[in-house]
């Protein structure tokens, strides 16, 4: 059933393919002598991206004016491919035809069902559709090849593209490790620093004869352990490594001062820096949601998508989030250091989707 699937999808997308030739073709008889033009070179662009849905490929950078040259030379292709199912077709009308008479005892143009006959039509209807065929899924791949031939980008402008990434991505790092060393001190001093220091005058006073300040004294000093837990989770998650990604994200859910649902459906455990990016980028909204969006509610998704998994942390506060924001800007550094994508989507009214697709292959 899957091969019957696969091939029928196979001919519907020759048979597309044959029509998108055409119109592509006359296409860029039209358009050549306009080629500069920007409107041209849009159309072109849809026109490609259309045909690169169609054979299923991804080409996010495509080759700069590569489009109506590609459009050129697919032209004979798709046409061909159209031809190849045209041969299909009328040979499987033939031997429809050859069987229900056959079958049914008549002669065709004289020639009686008689055992030799019918082996030599069967060998050569056999060797025929296997010709035909290989003609469908060699049209395929020859399209394929083309448009990453035409389209895709240079090999040494892609490993300059590549090299350029990684520089950015290694300075983002250091960016955001300095950003979050200067939060950490931001939260010790303004937090945990400013606790400790009410607590040592609690207990000065406590001990110049005030012992009814020694509640008070107790509860300062269980408020400082409390911020300095958060401090040292916001650090690195201890209960990551022993319990994984679920169990912590649990823990986010219950610390955070709104209500938050969990759903990580994993077959099995993450890389440890995975399981690390995947850990903040939640935590970080959360954190961004209870401060900033007047979110009363909030869903963490986390699944695996093939070779990624994907993080989808989404609020239903005001919305109107900022890209360019110190917490935010740093998880998009922190992604990209896997190689990874981080996108924001936060309309003003809400709500808010904050979206990570880490590779763990």
């Amino acid at each position: 059933m899957r091969w019957t699937a696969r091939g029928l999808r196979l001919v519907g997308a020759l048979i597309a393919g044959a029509v998108t030739a055409l119109v592509g073709l006359l296409f860029v008889v039209a358009a050549a002598p306009f080629a500069d033009r920007p409107a041209v070179r849009r159309a072109a662009s849809r026109l490609t991206g259309l045909e690169l849905r169609r054979l299923r490929l991804r080409l996010p950078d495509r080759r700069e004016g590569g489009e109506l040259r590609f459009l050129a030379a697919r032209a004979p292709v798709g046409l061909l491919g159209g031809l190849v199912v045209l041969l299909l077709a009328c040979g499987i009308g033939m031997g429809s035809v050859l069987a229900w008479s056959w079958g049914r005892g008549e002669a065709i143009d004289g020639m009686p069902p008689t055992p030799p006959l019918l082996t030599y039509a069967f060998l050569a209807g056999s060797v025929l559709l296997f010709l035909n065929l290989s003609g469908l899924v060699g049209v395929e791949a020859l399209e394929r090849r083309l448009a990453l031939r035409l389209l895709a980008p240079d090999p040494a402008e892609a490993l300059r593209r590549r090299i350029t990434e990684l520089t950015e991505s290694r300075a983002g790092v250091v960016a955001a490790v300095d950003a979050e060393r200067r939060r950490i001190e931001r939260d010790l001093h303004d937090g945990v620093q400013q606790r400790l220091v009410a607590l040592s005058m609690l207990a000065g006073r406590a001990r110049r004869g005030r012992p009814e300040l020694l509640g008070q004294l107790h509860e300062q000093a269980q408020q400082a352990l409390v911020e300095l837990r958060e401090v040292a989770w916001r650090v690195y998650p201890s209960g990551l490594d022993a319990h994984g990604l679920q169990e912590a994200l649990a823990g986010v859910a219950e610390r955070a001062a709104v209500e938050v649902t969990v759903a990580c459906e994993l077959p099995e455990r993450l890389p440890a820096t995975v399981e690390t990016a995947a850990y903040f980028v939640a935590s970080e909204a959360v954190t961004n949601a209870a401060k900033h969006s007047g979110a009363t509610l909030v869903t963490i998704d986390v699944r695996r998508e093939g070779t990624m998994v994907v993080v989808r942390v989404e609020d239903d506060g005001m919305g109107g989030a900022d890209a360019t924001g110190g917490g935010l800007t740093g998880l998009a550094r922190r992604v990209a250091a896997l190689d990874g994508r981080f996108t924001l989507t936060s309309p003003p009214g809400g709500p808010t989707l904050i979206e990570a697709e880490l590779p763990c292959a």
